[in-house]
């Protein structure tokens, strides 16, 4: 019988945590799926494990190691379904994951839904940014709305988390000093797939000095800053030559000589520090917020790092009519 959903787990070197991942799919409370895990050259007990492992929906395929992206290729080549599940093998499924997602995708018809999510540390203590990262995933950016337009600020979907139409996979992740999983999500946008995200919490996400998100440069701030400015001009700043800009901080500045040396002006900055307005930066006047008239048609970049910026910025812009994803888009 052909499953419903193939959920594809590629795996290097994860003796201590790849039990508890492949069983958590195991456990599943949805029956009719089948489990590819791409051992992608592992070194240590990670296929002993594996093939002490014994259920007939556990697919195990061993490669010389090739990287993330082409594991996690192949096992989307071999999957059967016509939905597929991502699952790394750090993180634990809960056992409402796999039946939640698919009828929450199936039921607002997304190509691509996520979920909420559990951020685990070793000392059961999230850093402030960690826990900043959680409530931004669970709090931030839920609503499909949400998701396109905060989508270069953060990658909206934790990739383990994800379970999407095939076609969503057959776009390929790629090869490159890029994210791939951050570089596929913002290429099926960009064609106009739909994104959601599952009300419930549904995946165990741990955070370990040893996850690749920590040790592989393409997981690097200065990549993901390189996949979402990559991405950014194929898209809303296609065809734009000039942008007005929120934010003359220090994630404002990084963002006006960005634009300058990519040959797109700033006609205006907008802060609410006292002391800046009124002053250039760069050959750039700085107004307040109250001096923003309607919408003119020039697009707008909102490049601000403070706690709670986002939500006041788009509460004051909602107000007067700016369309925060068309008028307005967030960056970081």
């Amino acid at each position: 019988m052909t499953p419903e959903i193939s959920v594809v787990l590629p795996v290097w070197n994860a003796e201590s945590t790849i039990e508890r991942a492949v069983r958590s799919i195991l456990d599943q409370t949805f029956g009719m799926f089948e489990l590819i895990v791409i051992d992608d050259g592992s070194v240590d007990r990670t296929s002993e494990i594996l093939r002490g492992l014994s259920d007939n929906r556990l697919q195990l395929v061993q490669t010389e190691h090739q990287g993330v992206a082409a594991a996690a290729n192949l096992g989307n080549q071999l999957a059967r379904a016509p939905f597929i599940a991502r699952m790394d093998a750090d993180d634990y499924a809960h056992p409402d994951r796999l039946a939640c997602q698919l009828s929450y995708l199936k039921r607002n018809k997304f190509d691509v839904v996520g979920s909420r999510i559990r951020i685990q540390t070793p000392s059961g203590l999230l850093s402030d940014g960690m826990d900043r990262y959680e409530r931004w995933i669970n709090e931030d950016t839920i609503t499909p709305e949400q998701i396109q337009a905060l989508r270069f600020v953060e990658f909206p979907l934790v990739n383990p988390s994800i379970l999407a139409r095939r076609d969503y996979f057959s776009l390929r992740f790629t090869e490159s000093s890029l994210p791939e999983d951050y570089d596929l999500m913002l290429r099926a946008s960009h064609r106009g797939m739909s994104f959601g995200k599952a009300p419930e919490v549904l995946l165990s996400w741990y955070d370990t000095p040893f996850r690749m998100t920590r040790t592989d440069l393409r997981y690097s701030r200065e990549s993901f800053m390189e996949c979402r400015r990559f991405h950014f001009l194929k898209g809303p700043l296609c065809c734009i030559s000039t942008v007005d800009l929120w934010g003359a901080g220090p994630t404002g500045k990084l963002w006006l000589r960005w634009l300058k040396n990519s040959k797109i002006a700033v006609r205006k900055l907008i802060d609410i520090s006292e002391r800046k307005l009124g002053q250039t930066i760069h050959g750039v006047p700085v107004i307040g917020p109250e001096q923003l008239g309607a919408p003119d048609g020039t697009l707008m970049i909102v490049a601000v790092g403070a706690a709670g910026a986002r939500s006041a910025i788009t509460k004051f812009l909602s107000e007067r009519r700016y369309c925060i994803g068309g008028d307005v888009w967030f960056v970081s």
